[in-house]
């Protein structure tokens, strides 16, 4: 495990160094199964950001593949610029809150608006610590979830 996280951070270190950005980055892995890349912030936050975090996963793909070619065990990799995915997860369960307190009130299901796998992950999160039941449905950009009373 210890090598495939000095791996990851050097090999990202490396990519990050050819667009002249020389920093060190932070890294860890606190369940053993997926490699935390954290790179501080800098004047390229919004370039490494990229539209929507598209940049971001972009980075945890190259870095993934990286490992993987080089045949470590472990090759998840989530790469955070700036904690901007965890201020977006932060900003999203309070989002989900409101989400929650609806369909408390009304009774009624709720339909979320479509989200990639991660900000999924924050909303099933949060209604299953609200007691709600939330289901994942439909199929590729239109996945999204539905919030639903318990049973």
């Amino acid at each position: 495990m210890e090598d495939s996280i000095l791996y990851a951070k050097k090999y990202l270190e490396d990519l990050l160094s050819f667009f002249g950005l020389n920093t060190d980055i932070y890294a860890t892995s606190e369940d053993g199964e997926v490699i935390e890349l954290n790179i501080p912030s800098t004047h390229l936050n919004g370039f490494l950001i990229g539209q929507r975090g598209e940049t971001m996963r972009a980075l945890q793909f190259m870095v993934s593949n990286a490992l993987k070619n080089q045949g470590y065990t472990v090759t998840r990799v989530n790469v955070d610029v700036a904690e901007y995915k965890r201020q977006r997860a932060d900003r999203l369960a309070k989002t989900a809150e409101e989400w929650v307190k609806q369909v408390q009130e009304s009774g009624e299901p709720y339909d979320v608006r479509p989200m990639n796998a991660a900000d999924r992950r924050v909303v099933h999160r949060v209604a299953a610590d609200a007691g709600l039941n939330s289901e994942s449905v439909g199929e590729g950009h239109d996945r999204h979830i539905v919030l639903k009373p318990a049973d």
